[in-house]
């Protein structure tokens, strides 16, 4: 498997970003393994889901940035789980933390949201968990594309667990007006749930047209990602991308 871009800023003030989408299962399950995977892939920029929620959920997802050599950004509890971790090379300009419209008798869902700078380009950032129910997720994509289109940046980025298969509608909603990365430019693997028996994608990233796309997929075989801490990590597998991003 051919190695993704490392990250640079180019000549002309573009940007070659990492980013990587999990979902962390409130890192219930090995914590070391799960750094070590994040670390291993080097990305610019993590969109996390199911981040630690209760008690002294703020302390846990500074240990995990801090073990995998990041910072927080924005999310966690204050989004029902959505969070953004990034390495010191980014510049934060502003994070919103967003909740979605409750339905009762369902999980509350959020965005967490940010803008950023690599160099001399600006990009927004959203990481998602949508519903596990179909109707609520459909509309929850609605919003997502809402909120990316209300950011103020022209080259944005969105990424998380769908809970649902790139034939469902939500998904479809979503790549009728985003490019789906790992669509654009396959890498790596393409299914990420479950760790054990990998047979669906439900966790993808999605960029808007003016940001090539390098490569996506799911880093087996990457330098220093190993099956066994992929195992350990969590019950999904990641989503790593490299990404151009033009100078703003």
């Amino acid at each position: 498997m051919p190695l993704l871009p490392n990250s640079r800023t180019e000549p002309d003030g573009s940007a070659v970003i990492r980013v990587l989408g999990y979902n962390i299962r409130s890192m219930r399950d090995d914590t070391d393994a799960l750094a070590r995977v994040i670390r291993a892939c080097e990305p610019d920029l993590v969109l996390i889901q199911e981040a630690p929620r209760f008690f002294r959920w703020r302390k846990k997802l500074a240990r995990l940035a801090r073990e995998s050599d990041l910072v927080v950004v924005t999310g966690g509890a204050t989004t029902t789980g959505p969070a953004i971790l990034s390495s010191l090379r980014a510049s934060v300009e502003r994070t919103e933390d967003v909740l979605l419209p409750h339905t009762p008798g369902l999980h509350r869902r959020g965005f967490a949201t940010a803008v950023v700078r690599f160099a001399g380009t600006r990009l927004g950032v959203l990481s998602c968990h949508l519903s596990l129910q179909k109707d609520e997720r459909y509309d929850q994509a609605g919003m997502l594309l809402d909120r990316l289109a209300g950011m103020g940046v022209e080259h944005v980025i969105a990424g998380g667990d769908l809970n649902e298969r790139p034939d469902g509608p939500a998904f479809r909603r979503l790549t009728d007006a985003l490019q789906d990365c790992h669509a654009t430019a396959p890498w790596g693997g393409e299914h990420t749930w479950t760790p054990a028996d990998p047979y669906q994608r439900i966790d993808a990233i999605f960029a808007t047209g003016g940001i090539e796309v390098l490569g996506c997929g799911v880093p087996l075989g990457h330098p220093g990602v190993t099956d066994t801490d992929l195992r350990a990590a969590t019950d999904h597998l990641p989503v790593l991308a490299a990404l151009r991003v033009p100078a703003s």
